[in-house]
């Protein structure tokens, strides 16, 4: 049985693999995402169109908290990411408010170490919106996808 926190965040990871489906986009939602027991990461959500892949962590908060997430865990996102040829995301969601994704290059390292740190600062200031999201899969396919990759959009 799986928890109302747990619940929510599976609400939510479909909510964003629904918003990208309609923009044009096939995603598929990791159906053991934080399960913490597999062998093999699987992220939350994954989304492509054409040959461009988006990797994504998905956190949801009701109020615009700093977000935590362990080191282990954006190191695969990235290592996923990375494999497929794409670029990795911090989707977030703060209450009422637009998906907002982070780049994982944009994280800083909290003062312990052990874990990323998103500030709501961040998610502001550097979170890409829906529409922004697009024109880098738009920037992303007038290149080739080789070239993409190389340009440092592999998820870094």
């Amino acid at each position: 049985m799986i928890g109302e926190k747990r619940r929510k965040g599976i609400s939510y990871e479909r909510r964003l693999v629904d918003l990208l489906w309609k923009r044009g986009f096939a995603c598929i939602r990791g159906g053991a995402s934080g399960a913490g027991s597999r062998r093999r990461f699987v992220p939350d959500v994954v989304a492509m169109k054409s040959g461009v892949i988006f990797v994504f962590e998905v956190k949801v908060r009701s109020d615009e908290d700093v977000i935590y997430i362990d080191v282990e865990r954006i190191e695969k996102l990235m290592d996923f990411a990375k494999r497929a040829g794409g670029r990795a995301f911090i989707a977030v969601k703060y209450g009422g408010s637009e998906w907002r994704f982070v780049p994982v290059e944009k994280l800083q390292l909290s003062s312990t170490g052990s874990s990323y740190k998103i500030d709501p600062e961040t998610v502001k200031n550097s979170g890409l919106t829906i529409k922004d999201l697009e024109r880098l899969y738009v920037s992303a396919t007038q290149q080739s996808l080789s070239e993409w990759v190389c340009n440092g959009h592999e998820g870094k």
